[in-house]
C-alpha cells in the first residue's frame, strides 16, 4: 500500500511540475504574457513602443486544446523565445468579464467582445497591424486568425509570418509554411 502511495505522489509531483501553470481564472499562464487593461488601442500602442507585434489569445477554463497548445507548444523554449521576443500576447477568458475597450473604443466584457468578433474556439490567436485603421473593430483589422490549437511548426511559422508581414505578400501562409519545412528538411539532411 505504501508503496502504491509513493508511485501515485511521484506521478502526482511529475505532472505538477511539467503542467502548464493556471491562473486563479482557470486559464493556462505563460511567463510572457501582459497582464493589462484590455484597451486594444493602449495595447497596440505599447506593443509598438516595445518594438513588438500585438497578439490576443482567447482560452477558456478546461479546454483542452488550450493544455495541449501551452504543454507542447508554448513550453518549447525557441518558440517561446521567439514570441516573447516578437510579440504582446494579451490573454482573453472567452466567457470572462473584465472590461475590454476594442479599436473603435466600444467597452465591453472579454466574452461580448469575443463575440463581437465572432471567434468560437479557442484556444484562438488574433494577430494585429501595427497600424490599424480607424473606427474599426480588433476583428475588422486583424491581419490574421489562428484558430485552434497546431503543432510546434505551424505555430512558430505562423507567428513568424505575421512577424515578417507574409499578409502583405504573394506568399499566403500554407506556402511559407511548406517552404518553411522544406528548409528545414534540407538543412538536417546536410552533413554535419
Amino acid at each position: 500500500m505504501r508503496q502504491v502511495l509513493v508511485l501515485l505522489l511521484c506521478c502526482f509531483v511529475t505532472t505538477s511540475a511539467f503542467g502548464a501553470k493556471l491562473g486563479e481564472d482557470g486559464l493556462h499562464k505563460q511567463p510572457w504574457f501582459s497582464v493589462t487593461f484590455k484597451d486594444v488601442r493602449d495595447d497596440l500602442a505599447t506593443a509598438k513602443k516595445a518594438g513588438k507585434r500585438l497578439a490576443i489569445i482567447i482560452e477558456q477554463r478546461g479546454c483542452i486544446y488550450c493544455k495541449k497548445l501551452h504543454e507542447t507548444v508554448f513550453s518549447d523554449d525557441a518558440i517561446a523565445k521567439y514570441i516573447a521576443d516578437n510579440f504582446m500576447v494579451v490573454q482573453y477568458n472567452m466567457f470572462g468579464d473584465e472590461e475590454v475597450i476594442d479599436l473603435d473604443g466600444k467597452t465591453l466584457t472579454e466574452k461580448t467582445a469575443v463575440r463581437r468578433w465572432g471567434l468560437a474556439f479557442t484556444p484562438t490567436i488574433m494577430f494585429l497591424p501595427e497600424e490599424p485603421s480607424a473606427g474599426k473593430s480588433a476583428r475588422d483589422v486583424a491581419v490574421n486568425i489562428m484558430p485552434g490549437a497546431f503543432g510546434k511548426g505551424t505555430t512558430l511559422h505562423m507567428f513568424q509570418w505575421v512577424r515578417e508581414k507574409g499578409y502583405q505578400t504573394d506568399e499566403p501562409f500554407q506556402k511559407y509554411h511548406a517552404r518553411k519545412l522544406q528548409e528545414r528538411s534540407e538543412q538536417q539532411k546536410k552533413p554535419k
